[in-house]
């Protein structure tokens, strides 16, 4: 069951704590630039650009942290998913 907490963090380079963190930050500022939509929708004049450029920004951390465990993977022949 350890496991469980445990599998998915690993192949991102990260302990099951470090996870928790990185996910909940990156969670927080999903929060925040959905707010921003919502804000936009109901005043078109608000945060224009908010929320695409926090998603824009997301996935490119997303990606390059993807790239760097990636190239650790191939390293060490991890499972990456």
């Amino acid at each position: 069951m350890i496991k469980w907490f445990t599998e998915h963090p690993a192949t991102v380079g990260e302990t099951y704590f470090s996870h928790l963190l990185r996910a909940s930050a990156f969670g927080v500022r999903m929060l925040i630039a959905g707010i921003a939509c919502i804000l936009h929708g109901l005043f078109p004049f608000l945060c224009v650009t908010t929320g695409s450029d926090s998603m824009k920004a997301l996935h490119d951390e997303m990606s390059a942290r993807r790239d760097v465990a990636l190239k650790a993977q191939k390293a060490t022949s991890l499972p990456i998913r």
